[in-house]
């Protein structure tokens, strides 16, 4: 079977920019980068139909073979004829390998060099997953990327216990590329290192001399400060094929995308859009704003009246406000369409400016408008999300 997973570089800017702008071939149709992937863990992307996702504008998912794998069950999704066909979605499909679920969900987990034993955090019952059967539930899912098994330890962990981690993903890595029988499925490595420059830099000379159809940097967005994530992302990145695309896993920021573009990033994922809309929070090109604030209350006009999305066109931010305050589910739904239209235009624009010539003024210009989270308060938020456990939030 022919490879349907091919990345072709557009172009590169020139000058202080190192964005670019390319194309994912799959499967399931033609993915233009740099691409943001909305996050739909358990086969859904929370209060929103594949048609809303097609309206909007997206191109490629994000699954997990974790929440998949207990529940519903792979051979149930296999049965139903693989993944695309199970939650009817005809465009492209990345599914993470679980790895970093099982670390970080299951109670009482151990890992060795054979595999992760752990518990499910739905009912306790025990599992025990190794490289080989990461890629066989991959591969029975039949999502268009998959990723390889990896270890991600802790934010906080200890040097010599990142070092352990990053030598056993390089090994699980080996396994998992052995294990890949698809070839319709792309199969990126994942490098990881925590912190460490120098770890970084090991790690990503090793998966890149394996020969990877695409390489993520993971292990970070762990509540790091961003000027760290920053260094680690411009010492990792170079040392990446330039032919293939670099994905950095659980960055979606409006902000912080900007940032990874600049630096050479292709593929990006995150739950922040949807979850910040499922708590109120609305993108705008000034920053986010919190609906449920008083100064809503008699707001004729749009949320934004510079988007073009179903919210904006139809209500206004006065009756979001009411939905909010009472509870409504359609608040969700609403936002959740909100927040990723907000991020498919940006990805847009972006890849215009690229085309363009223009991204570093592009770049400039919306981070002169556009308002961050206060890093202080950021790392606050992320630290009760990780603490309360992040199934609620997938």
């Amino acid at each position: 079977m022919a490879n349907d997973n091919r990345f072709s570089l557009v172009t590169t800017c020139s000058g202080h920019s190192s964005a670019r702008a390319g194309e994912l071939a799959t499967a399931h149709g033609k993915v233009p980068t740099p691409v943001f992937l909305p996050v739909g863990s358990q086969a859904t992307v929370r209060t929103l139909t594949p048609q809303d996702l097609r309206d909007i504008g997206i191109a490629m998912l994000l699954a997990n073979s974790y929440h998949l794998y207990l529940r519903p069950g792979i051979p149930e999704v296999e049965k139903m004829g693989g993944l695309h066909r199970f939650m009817a979605w005809d465009g492209a499909i990345l599914t993470d390998s679980g790895g970093y679920q099982i670390f970080s969900l299951s109670p009482l987990s151990k890992v060795t060099d054979e595999g992760v034993a752990f518990r499910s955090h739905i009912d306790g019952s025990q599992h025990f997953i190794t490289p080989e059967t990461a890629i066989q539930f991959q591969e029975a899912l039949g999502a268009d990327i998959i990723m390889v098994l990896d270890e991600c330890p802790p934010g906080d962990a200890s040097f010599g216990r990142v070092r352990r981690a990053m030598n056993r993903t390089h090994l699980w890595a080996a396994r998992c590329q052995q294990a890949h029988q698809r070839t319709d499925q792309a199969l990126y490595a994942i490098v990881q290192g925590g912190t460490s420059l120098e770890l970084r830099r090991r790690s990503a000379e090793h998966l890149t001399s394996l020969g990877f159809a695409g390489y993520a940097i993971g292990g970070l967005s762990l509540g790091e400060p961003k000027e760290v994530t920053w260094g680690v992302v411009e010492e990792t990145v170079p040392l990446l094929p330039g032919d293939r695309p670099r994905y950095l896993m659980g960055v979606g920021s409006p902000e912080d995308i900007i940032e990874a573009v600049s630096r050479g990033v292709d593929v990006f994922d995150s739950a922040l859009p949807t979850r910040v809309a499922r708590n109120g929070a609305l993108f705008t090109r000034r920053g986010r704003v919190n609906i449920e604030n008083s100064r809503y209350l008699r707001m004729e006009g749009p949320v934004d009246s510079d988007c073009g999305c179903y919210t904006c066109r139809t209500f206004s931010a006065a009756y979001l406000h009411h939905l909010f305050n009472s509870g409504e589910l359609l608040a969700l739904r609403l936002a959740t369409i909100h927040n990723l239209t907000f991020m498919a235009d940006l990805m847009r624009d972006i890849r215009v400016a690229i085309l363009g010539g223009t991204f570093d003024s592009f770049k400039n210009d919306f981070l002169k408008t556009y308002q961050p989270t206060d890093e202080k308060v950021r790392l606050e938020q992320k630290q009760r999300w990780l603490t309360r456990g992040r199934q609620a939030d997938c």
